[in-house]
């Protein structure tokens, strides 16, 4: 129901200094107006002037209980979030405090709003197109500067911008066909292909342009998912903590200490790096080995890129082929398949492997020397990820790329209309 008032508190959950209410809704002024009133005084249902932060006390509707002192701002539609009358209530952000002003606002005659049913209705009034309108999410979620920067973009309507361009010059092509159609009497001529060209090679270009930084998009968006894949005890954890320059999973001498799969998020320029750290991918009796073992392969296949890691202080061993026969035989390595990096770690030993036959075992993937005690080889691995993943280009404040597999689905069905048969 558009007609009706929501509310819901507006933050996120937990303990907090300060907690927002929000109530949208036509009747949003006349419900909450009398549960205000000023310090030390009776209740006056007052309503300030739009868009100033007023201080007041909120009070239980039945039993006039004081329930928090609160800043409150009432704004008048159509300048607000959702286009309508929308209040806003700060109060101390305890979560039982805001559970009760926002049932003191429902007792009033409010509806609990659903999820995301704000951004519905800003979207539903006009004030944001469906692409803004999925943006707001994407703004929240955001876990770096850059993805943070296209989804403001979005919510900004750059994106519309350009899909608008190019829905303009179709509709000039249409424009000119339908006049054809519908003014015969005027003699108005039916466009040659020659006149319509133009129109449709302009909105191509703006929907190839779009679809040339889609895949970047994404991975700014998604983030890239990469498994630390190799036998036991060849520094797999040592290398995502150093990755993550924090001590996330645990490391020890002994074999098998890593027993489930450990993900956690690092930046890498921009881009979202999904890692995750897996156990030995070896055969085991032991059941519980077993399960992390599966879940391992489960990562392996489900990557993106894969950072195999030997002990390069120690020759190949059986478990070391293994992993790399299990590996191949999931596409990896293959022209055209998902990338892998081979990683030769321990590089502060004396070396038993070499870069080169690395090099033999994983033709054409990029070998990387490194070492989690002295943390060298590092940057050198950031580096070649990066280059993987397509993120060392900077991306400029004005850049827009497609973030949605929905929009980029969309724009391949538009290209596809587009081209010349």
């Amino acid at each position: 129901m558009q007609n009706d008032t929501i509310a819901a508190i507006a933050t996120p959950q937990g303990v907090g200094g300060v907690g927002v209410i929000r109530v949208s809704g036509g009747e949003s002024f006349q419900l909450v107006a009398p549960l205000l009133r000023r310090p030390g005084k009776e209740s006056i249902p007052s309503i300030p002037p739009t868009h100033h932060l007023t201080y007041r006390v909120i009070t239980d509707p039945q039993t006039q209980e004081v329930l928090d002192e609160v800043l409150v701002a009432f704004m008048r539609a159509p300048h607000t979030y959702t286009c309508e009358d929308v209040v806003e209530i700060q109060g101390h952000g305890g979560p039982l405090i805001l559970r009760r002003i926002l049932r003191a606002v429902l007792r009033q005659g409010a509806r609990l709003a659903n999820p995301g049913e704000f951004t519905l209705r800003s979207f539903l009034n006009g004030r944001l197109d469906l692409a803004q309108a999925e943006a707001v999410m994407d703004l929240i979620g955001s876990q770096t500067e850059a993805g943070q920067r296209l989804a403001m973009q979005q919510l900004r309507g750059k994106l519309s911008e350009q899909v608008q361009q190019a829905r303009t010059s179709m509709l000039g092509a249409i424009a000119r066909i339908e006049a054809s159609i519908d003014f015969p009497e005027d003699d108005v001529p039916t466009p040659l292909a020659e006149e319509l060209q133009p129109f449709i090679i302009e909105a191509r270009q703006q929907v190839d342009k779009l679809l040339a930084g889609s895949d970047q998009g994404r991975l700014y968006r998604q983030g890239v998912r990469t498994a630390i894949i190799g036998r036991p005890n060849v520094g797999k954890s040592s290398l995502l903590n150093a990755l993550l320059r924090m001590e996330r999973a645990i490391v020890t001498p002994i074999a098998g200490t890593t027993r489930d799969t450990v993900e956690e998020i690092a930046n890498l320029r921009g881009v979202p790096l999904h890692l995750i750290d897996t156990a030995g991918m070896t055969p085991t009796e032991d059941p519980v080995e077993r399960i992390g073992v599966e879940r391992s392969r489960a990562a392996a296949e489900n990557a993106d890129i894969i950072l195999h890691v030997f002990d390069g202080s120690v020759p190949l061993a059986e478990h070391d082929w293994q992993v790399l026969e299990e590996l191949r035989g999931m596409g990896y390595g293959k022209q055209g398949a998902r990338p892998v990096i081979a990683v030769l770690n321990k590089s502060d030993c004396e070396q038993v492997i070499t870069p080169a036959t690395l090099a033999e075992l994983w033709p054409g993937a990029p070998v990387v020397a490194t070492s989690t005690l002295v943390e060298t080889g590092l940057e050198e691995l950031e580096n070649t990820l990066a280059e993987l993943v397509q993120a060392g280009s900077v991306m400029s404040n004005e850049s827009v790329l497609i973030t949605s597999a929905r929009h980029q689905e969309a724009l391949r069905r538009g290209e596809g209309i587009l081209r010349p048969r």
